[in-house]
């Protein structure tokens, strides 16, 4: 009997630290989730989405209007790296740029996993389409109105 070895994918065998920019980039799933308002709780310092969504965020397709120069426009916008992988707790659960930090493997309906660059939006883990608000239209005594759940309920 002839047992074939089967390769694991790159992002199962290399550190974050290890990626190439190209490959950094392809971990992003296209949820767009980070571009989502966020705020903590100042004594649970638990994280809570808000349906409020970041100024550059296109709510028909979840991703970025101007993803190159984003942070010239939302200077406070995070763009991660290796340096601050270890603040990754207000990324949703199923970020691979958290899951691989946290050792977990990327979730069936990765783009990486599927080879569709749809897969987010299709499975229902991505925000496009969902009901938002610009963050330009709400102030930040009004965010607590503007917590929700549905960004984490297709979680896993």
């Amino acid at each position: 009997m002839n047992v074939r070895k089967v390769a694991q994918p790159w992002w199962e065998t290399k550190q974050l630290s290890e990626m190439t920019q190209d490959e950094w980039e392809s971990l992003c799933d296209g949820c767009g989730k980070c571009c989502l308002v966020k705020i903590q709780d100042a004594q649970t310092e638990r994280i809570y989405f808000t349906d409020v969504a970041c100024t550059l965020l296109d709510c028909n397709t979840g991703r970025c209007k101007n993803y190159a120069n984003r942070q010239q426009y939302v200077p406070d916008c995070v763009k991660l790296s290796n340096d601050n992988l270890e603040d990754l707790e207000w990324m949703p659960p199923d970020c691979a740029y958290r899951r691989l930090y946290e050792h977990k493997p990327l979730l069936a309906w990765h783009p990486l996993v599927t080879g569709n660059p749809n897969s987010t939006n299709d499975y229902g883990a991505g925000v496009a389409g969902m009901p938002m608000v610009s963050e330009e239209d709400v102030s930040d005594d009004e965010l607590e109105d503007h917590v929700v759940t549905w960004p984490l309920d297709r979680v896993g």
